[in-house]
C-alpha cells in the first residue's frame, strides 16, 4: 500500500541526487552529473507513483507544465528550478498537501526530461564533429 512517507523518501532521494548533480554542473565529470540527473528522474518517478496512488482526484495534468521561459534557459539553470520544486513538493507533502505536493513534483520531472533530452541532443553534436 503507498504511503506519504514513501512518497517523501523518494521526494528526499531526489533532493539529495539534485544537489549532487549541482556540484558536477559544468565540470569536467559529465557522466557523475547525468547519473545525478538520472537517479533524479527515478526518484521523482517513484514520488509520482505514489503520489497517483495517494491523491485520487481527477486533475487535468496537462496544465501542469514547467515555465515557458525554461525552454530557453540552460542547464543549470533548470536543475536550480528542479531543486526549488523537489523542495517545495517535500514540503507540501510534509504539511498533507498531497494535490500541490503531486504537482511540484509532476512539474520537476518534465524539467529532468528536458535536462535529460538536451544532454542527448549535445552528445550527439559532438559525435557528428567526430
Amino acid at each position: 500500500m503507498a504511503s506519504v512517507k514513501d512518497m517523501l523518501k523518494a521526494l528526499k532521494r531526489a533532493k539529495t541526487y539534485v544537489d549532487n548533480s549541482m556540484l558536477k554542473t559544468g565540470k569536467e565529470d559529465e557522466n557523475s552529473f547525468e547519473d545525478n540527473i538520472w537517479h533524479v528522474a527515478a526518484e521523482l518517478e517513484y514520488a509520482l507513483f505514489f503520489a497517483s496512488m495517494l491523491v485520487q482526484d481527477e486533475t487535468t495534468k496537462s496544465e501542469w507544465t514547467p515555465d515557458p521561459e525554461l525552454k530557453k534557459a540552460g542547464v543549470e539553470s533548470i536543475v536550480t528550478v528542479v531543486r526549488d520544486l523537489v523542495a517545495e513538493a517535500e514540503k507540501c507533502t510534509e504539511s498533507s498537501k498531497l494535490l500541490e505536493a503531486y504537482r511540484h513534483a509532476y512539474v520537476a520531472r518534465d524539467c529532468v526530461l528536458k535536462i535529460q533530452k538536451d544532454l542527448e541532443k549535445e552528445r550527439r553534436k559532438a559525435l557528428k564533429k567526430k
